[in-house]
């Protein structure tokens, strides 16, 4: 985990302070799911804090930050496959992807996960997390992509074409915390 926080605010924090906020509380998010994913729960927390760190300006070479940020991953820091197809396909990116011309590309390099715990995680970490890295809802997060990119952006058509899976992905989260961690 150390080497995946210094690689990502090494690349977010002076570029992008407010995706490096987002990011730490991503991560904070991943740190509450350790006892529902177990082994898993350091891999989690790794995908969580780089989710976004193909935003760096200097990474940026498609536009498309899960593509950039997982080749950068896997080129520059021969970074765990897992680790790069969370990266590159977190929250339903690979429907953002098909509005910009490049899921082809982003099935051929990364292909999904199967692991579904796994994917929902980050999903929910990444979905239940504001800009400024503070928790929200699922759903005040879309509201919030919406407003600000615009409902007839790509990441707008996006989001709204995700929103039904995002919802159903943290509410299985949400589902498995609470048998985990009763009341």
């Amino acid at each position: 985990m150390y080497w995946a926080w210094s690689v990502a605010e090494s690349e977010l924090a002076e570029a992008l302070p407010r995706r490096w906020a987002h990011s730490q509380g991503v991560a904070a998010r991943a740190e509450g799911l350790a006892e529902l994913l177990g082994e898993q729960a350091a891999l989690l927390r790794s995908a969580a804090v780089l989710h976004d760190v193909g935003y760096a300006p200097r990474l940026a070479v498609t536009g498309f930050h899960p593509l950039d940020g997982a080749r950068f991953l896997r080129d520059q820091h021969t970074a765990d496959d897992r680790l790069t197809r969370l990266v590159a396909n977190h929250s339903f990116a690979l429907l953002e992807a098909e509005e910009r011309g490049l899921r082809e590309t982003l099935e051929d390099e990364f292909p999904l996960l199967k692991d579904q715990l796994l994917v929902d995680a980050l999903v929910y970490c990444d979905m239940t997390t504001t800009p400024g890295g503070e928790p929200t809802t699922a759903g005040e997060r879309v509201a919030e992509i919406v407003g600000r990119y615009g409902a007839d952006s790509i990441v707008g058509r996006f989001i709204r074409r995700a929103e039904p899976e995002i919802v159903a992905a943290v509410g299985r989260i949400e589902k498995g915390l609470a048998a985990v961690q009763p009341r």
